[in-house]
């Protein structure tokens, strides 16, 4: 008896204290920002596609669209966690709900766990090949935020993070990590890397007096000629991930559509501007989007 009443309180939720604090929640996921998972999404999305010389195992589709949307959202939890002494010194984050206490740091911590669970719930659907890669996947989200106290390049932690969903896919698909993943994955991490350092110039100022390191600081001034370098290397990169795949002129036709991107994203931060530079990171959204449709239309129409 006395069991079942300690199981009746621990269920009887507080509702009300529930839907007060679930907004606090969400923005921590970063769910009000659904950028993060479209950006993770776009290179996985590739790969899937890819592995699969077309449409995917349907199964394979929703694991990883899932999964996505949960290890982002895991990655911001421990990214704000990480940053929680911080970010109350930089303008764009000092409204964040661990830094507002809002949340308290070991909710954080639980709602990391129970993310970073649920995730792997997921990838027990797939294979042993895929699991594996996966523990990877949660190592590197857990690292890349205490990164930038230790080295100007947690964009490159981030842009794995980012694109360990590119081997993953192929192993889900195919059961297998073909050689040519790596070239594809390898384009995602640079292409990260590219604009992940525009979303740093937008708190440079701000990173530069606290202490915490990141690309736009190491670049300095050549911020412009190194992010227009990446680019570069992304689009080569993109042309020959077309020619070992096999892909025709509609998948080149989305090359330019990346290329016309590149050059505007370039125009954007022409003055450093923080909203300039900040839109910039945005509308590389459009550029996973054209890749991704050059890939699957190239499959679907040309095969």
């Amino acid at each position: 008896m006395p069991g079942n009443i300690k199981i009746r309180r621990a269920l009887d939720l507080n509702w009300p204290r529930v839907r007060r604090e679930f907004p606090h929640y969400w923005q921590l996921m970063r769910f009000d920002r659904p950028i993060g998972i479209l950006l993770l999404l776009w290179p996985t999305l590739w790969a899937l596609w890819l592995a699969a010389d077309g449409f995917p195992k349907p199964h394979l589709l929703v694991i990883f669209v899932l999964g996505v949307a949960l290890m982002r959202a895991a990655g911001c939890v421990i990214n704000d966690f990480a940053d929680r002494k911080v970010d109350g010194s930089v303008k764009r984050t000092r409204q964040r709900p661990l830094v507002t206490g809002k949340v308290s740091s070991r909710a954080a911590l639980w709602l990391f766990a129970g993310l970073c669970l649920a995730s792997f719930g997921l990838v027990l659907f797939t294979n042993r090949l895929t699991i594996l890669l996966s523990l990877v996947a949660v190592a590197v989200a857990f690292c890349y935020p205490f990164m930038k106290r230790y080295t100007h390049l947690p964009q490159l932690v981030l842009g794995v993070a980012f694109s360990w969903g590119i081997p993953m896919a192929f192993a889900a698909q195919s059961g297998t990590v073909r050689p040519e993943a790596w070239l594809v994955f390898t384009l995602a991490v640079v292409w990260t890397v590219a604009y992940d350092t525009f979303y740093a110039m937008v708190d440079r100022d701000d990173d530069l007096r606290i202490g915490v390191k990141s690309t736009a600081i190491l670049f300095g001034d050549m911020d412009r000629v190194i992010t227009a370098t990446l680019q570069a290397i992304v689009v080569l990169a993109l042309v020959l991930t077309g020619q070992r795949f096999g892909l025709g002129w509609i998948y080149d036709l989305s090359l330019v559509a990346v290329m016309a991107l590149f050059v505007y994203q370039q125009f954007l931060i022409s003055g450093r501007d923080r909203d300039q530079c900040f839109k910039a990171f945005l509308n590389n959204n459009w550029v996973g989007f054209a890749v991704f449709l050059g890939i699957a239309l190239d499959l679907a129409l040309l095969r």
